[in-house]
């Protein structure tokens, strides 16, 4: 399975997963935890062959778009990802942003999720954006 194809379907699959996540079973179990869910959306930084979404325009893509949908926190890590490109036959590496996200679970959150992936694709000419969505058991300590 080609590269391009495999990301496709893996963000295909975080859009899925974005329609219908499924609980904790058992509930969380800790004092003072509340069930809720973690996005994990990977941006790639590469637009064709080249370095194009630079920091200056990922602090903008933030500044503009990330934060007014989720203006109560999220967090950002660097990092480095690779694919395999089917039709040339070679493994691309890429700089990317991990962006995480800790929200409880509800129609409005998971749309303003899909609308910053849908931007950042239109913005930065990608073919696709992966998101990983699941449960989790949040505390404030």
């Amino acid at each position: 399975m080609g590269g391009r194809t495999l990301r496709c379907l893996l963000a295909a699959a975080g859009l899925f997963a974005l329609a219908g996540c499924a609980s904790i079973p058992g509930g969380c179990p800790a004092a003072g935890e509340k069930a809720q869910l973690t996005a994990e959306v990977l941006f790639g930084r590469n637009i064709g062959d080249r370095h194009g979404v630079t920091d200056a325009r990922w602090t903008d893509f933030l500044n503009t778009v990330v934060t007014p949908r989720f203006p109560q926190g999220f967090t950002v890590v660097d990092g480095t990802g690779q694919w395999r490109d089917a039709k040339r036959g070679h493994v691309v590496r890429e700089k990317s942003k991990l962006l995480v996200i800790t929200n409880v679970d509800d129609p409005a959150r998971r749309e303003r999720l899909s609308e910053i992936m849908q931007i950042y694709k239109k913005r930065f000419a990608q073919d696709a954006v992966l998101s990983m969505v699941r449960p989790a058991c949040v505390a404030f300590n």
